[in-house]
């Protein structure tokens, strides 16, 4: 609105100076009359426009037809095309066909196999959903809001699953979770959106400051891993760490989550520009395909149902794990990440797609900052507040693993470019720690 009044102010400005001349009332010739205002306008005129920015002619007509189109959009949108929307965003919704089966294989005690292995399938659509109701409403909120509340309810999946999972006292599946949600956002989300982007455009370009900032706030993360493995590992056998572990980690968690809020209001309000995508003047704006309480009616029963889902696949895990000879830590490594992050990686791999690596950045790197600042922290408090005290002590193996995928993610993005050859690198880097935990014995995690 002010950029607007801004160009409409000019225009007044520019043709007042233009029309004053022939629209005066006087008694000289014209040339003389046209002289003398002239004259004037060099003493009032001039400073104003030399004062402001020049402006292309055009621009202001663009501003005012973005404006209408904006206006358009505006008017609600009918019920069935709401429903033709919601329905035809991915094939992958034609697995909500299983849901029914998925509850009923719960209450009516069907196998554990069963229940995990419909649930799992179940939880991609709705991932799915999720990411697409929160991109509506990032339609109306800009690409930098837009970015977070896509991370932000991409990772309800991932919170609700881990709350779950920590009332049951699965504290090594918790852990497992978190880590697993990094390194798949990190590398495998990351990893494709490089890829998949840099199959269609030969580089991609991105705010190199804005991921310097964010490859800061990896490294923050890793260091509150570090601190924890090297508290515990200078005990030894003398003494039991439990007390101090405990104490060190719920004061680290507050650190944490106050660091958390900071960046929100670096990356919202005072340093905003380092994480936006600049757009051109003949740029379309995007349309909404649902209207904006459709798009929050969906959020919310799409989380719901997330949560339900959760639950079951939860109580499902330690016996699927033993009847298909996997460990817990893979599944909570491995399969639950990607099923947690599928909101995030479609969105992210949509937006790389259409060469708006920032929001793909904020989607996928900024997704792991937010467990690592935010979900991390957040379940170690509210462990405590349940009596289930999650620490951030990590095995090494874990520990090392991070900082080595951390490193690799920052040298990649510290250019400001990307490319395909470097999402083949994540993505290889992503299939390698997988082999790794799925030869990592159980009792070497608890």
């Amino acid at each position: 609105t002010s950029t607007f009044a801004e160009y409409m102010g000019e225009l007044t400005i520019c043709l007042s100076a233009k029309m004053q001349p022939f629209l005066l009332e006087s008694d000289d010739s014209p040339d003389a009359a046209y002289h003398n205002v002239r004259a004037s306008q060099d003493d009032d005129m001039r400073p104003r426009l030399k004062s402001r920015p020049s402006i292309p002619f055009d621009q202001p007509i663009q501003v005012i037809q973005r404006t209408t189109s904006r206006m358009r959009r505006e008017p609600s949108i009918s019920l069935w095309r709401t429903i033709h929307a919601i329905a035809s965003t991915s094939w992958t919704n034609l697995l909500l066909f299983a849901l029914p089966f998925a509850i009923i294989s719960y209450y009516c005690e069907w196998s554990a196999t069963a229940t995990f292995t419909l649930n799992f399938l179940v939880m991609i659509p709705l991932a799915g959903l999720l990411g697409f109701a929160t991109e509506q409403i990032s339609v109306r909120a800009g690409d930098t809001l837009g970015g977070l509340l896509n991370a932000s309810f991409g990772n309800a999946t991932e919170l609700i699953l881990s709350i779950a999972a920590l009332n049951k006292g699965l504290l090594n599946v918790v852990q497992a979770s978190l880590l697993g949600s990094i390194l798949s956002n990190l590398l495998f989300v990351l990893g494709f959106c490089f890829f998949l982007g840099g199959l269609k455009f030969r580089e991609q370009k991105f705010s190199a400051q804005g991921a310097q900032t964010q490859g800061s706030l990896l490294a923050l993360s890793v260091l509150s891993l570090l601190v924890p493995a090297a508290f515990v590992s200078v005990f030894e056998d003398k003494a039991d760490p439990t007390e101090g572990l405990i104490g060190l980690s719920e004061a680290t968690s507050a650190i944490l989550l106050l660091t958390y809020v900071c960046s929100l209001v670096f990356q919202l309000k005072t340093h905003a520009y380092m994480f936006e995508d600049e757009k051109g003047d003949d740029e379309e704006e995007e349309e909404a395909e649902i209207g904006l309480w459709s798009a929050i009616v969906l959020l919310l029963l799409v989380t719901v149902v997330v949560a339900l889902c959760a639950e079951m696949l939860v109580d499902a895990l330690e016996t699927t794990a033993r009847t298909w000879h996997l460990s817990e830590t893979f599944i909570g490594l491995i399969l639950l990440p990607i099923v947690g992050n599928a909101a995030e990686h479609f969105t992210a791999v949509t937006m790389a797609r259409k060469d708006k690596m920032n929001i793909a950045l904020g989607v996928a790197i900024g997704s792991s900052i937010q467990i690592a600042l935010f979900v991390c922290p957040l379940l170690v408090l509210v462990g405590a507040a349940m009596g289930q005290h999650l620490t951030l002590f990590f095995h090494a193996f874990q520990t090392a693993l991070l900082f080595i995928s951390v490193l690799i993610v920052n040298y990649i993005i510290v250019d400001g470019s990307s490319n395909w050859l470097e999402g083949v690198m994540l993505l290889n880097s992503y299939a390698i720690i997988a082999v790794a935990f799925f030869y990592y014995p159980d009792q070497l995690a608890n």
